[in-house]
């Protein structure tokens, strides 16, 4: 905890954090929160999630925290502003992803103060009533963006507060301002389509062979008219106009946000948690921690932490990589392989004695903001 504190302090003033969880598999049968889940790495194995928050402009994580395995995202919330509410964090800003989202997380954030950017479904209400609304405008040219090769939309809707207050029993409701800002991308319609085409095909092909699965069932009904005769069987017939409700939001992507006016403000935020992904990629495999490969929680908490205070040295350099271009010369592995080498000789009272530093050595470790090695131990 007093790390993580520590952690706040360093966060630069006025930057997003992204949030979002993966899930570390395990062959553990002893640690409590190891469950079935929503496997990201397709694994059909039990798991552990861990949450991430990164820097959006800082480019380095600030906090971790592991979580039951059958723990979705949307649940997650709650106990994420709990948590920084304690840790005396203040002024958040979060970006998430449209598993994060959900009216009581809304009105959550809305209620502690906390500005956020959030992906949500483009079958909710107020976004398919926007749709709707620019429907024969979706491709007009004064809305294209060709930065981001999107048409681009935005307006301020009121979202509907509310707050239960338990000390009452009774509940506040109230309007609050909200940015609503909408993307249409063609080359996404038309991928779209095809998904959804094959998605028709396989569950009408689940009702005709008896095979049916029930998860799909409000997808049956949705969509099919089903008849069963003792002579003819089983027939399927399309309810079009269903499928062409559908079909009208292809294309589109939906943020909303509590802060940010600009539509491409909030895209460009929004796009910062490929940080988080990526993250999660580095621990997973540069790191080592695709799975627990532990068998006690207090062995499984310690290598949490290493893996964490890890991730930021990783993610420091890597972040300095990319602004000095030595991503041009090095992967990230030569260039540690590059500095590895270098020895250094400790003994208990006596001066460090180190090893050759050639020049090209010592031209890294001032591009990533270090003092050379040679010039370090030379220091009182």
């Amino acid at each position: 905890m007093h790390f993580f504190r520590l952690q706040g302090k360093r966060r630069v003033e006025k930057e997003y954090w992204a949030y979002d969880t993966s899930s570390i598999s395990s062959y553990s049968e002893v640690l409590k929160q190891v469950k079935y889940g929503k496997n990201k790495d397709d694994d059909k194995l039990p798991q552990i999630n861990l949450a991430l928050l990164f820097g959006e402009k800082s480019g380095l994580p600030f906090y971790y925290r592991k979580l039951a395995g059958n723990i979705p995202d949307v649940k997650t919330i709650r106990e994420l502003i709990r948590e920084l509410d304690i840790l005396g964090y203040e002024k958040i800003k979060l970006v998430m992803d449209r598993g994060f989202y959900s009216a009581e997380n809304i009105n959550n954030l809305y209620k502690e103060h906390y500005k956020f950017v959030v992906s949500t479904s483009t079958a909710l209400t107020y976004a398919k009533e926007f749709v709707g609304a620019i429907d024969d405008k979706k491709d007009a040219y004064e809305f294209y963006d060709e930065n981001y090769e999107l048409y681009v939309f935005t307006k301020t809707i009121a979202w509907d507060y509310e707050q239960k207050r338990p000390y009452k029993g009774d509940v506040v409701r109230d309007d609050r301002r909200m940015y609503l800002h909408l993307y249409y991308n063609p080359e996404k319609q038309v991928e779209n389509g095809k998904c959804f085409n094959h998605k028709l095909n396989t569950w009408k092909q689940e009702i005709i062979s008896g095979k049916t699965v029930p998860e799909h069932e409000k997808y049956y009904k949705k969509y099919f008219v089903i008849k069963q005769t003792p002579k003819r069987g089983i027939s399927v017939t399309a309810q079009q106009e269903e499928i062409d409700k559908a079909r009208k939001l292809y294309g589109f992507f939906v943020l909303i946000s509590n802060e940010v006016k600009n539509p491409l403000t909030a895209l460009s935020l929004y796009r910062t948690r490929d940080v988080v992904e990526k993250a999660f990629g580095d621990i997973k495999g540069r790191l080592n921690l695709r799975r627990t490969l532990t068998s006690s929680e207090s062995a499984l908490e310690g290598k949490l932490f290493v893996e964490f205070v890890a991730l930021i040295y990783l993610s420091y350099v890597k972040l300095k990589m990319e602004e000095t271009g030595l991503f041009a010369k090095y992967t990230m592995h030569e260039l540690l392989d590059e500095l590895d080498v270098i020895e250094c000789f400790l003994e208990p009272g006596k001066a460090p004695i180190q090893g050759e530093v050639l020049a090209k050595q010592e031209d890294i470790y001032i591009k990533l903001d270090l003092i050379p090695l040679k010039a370090s131990l030379e220091r009182p």
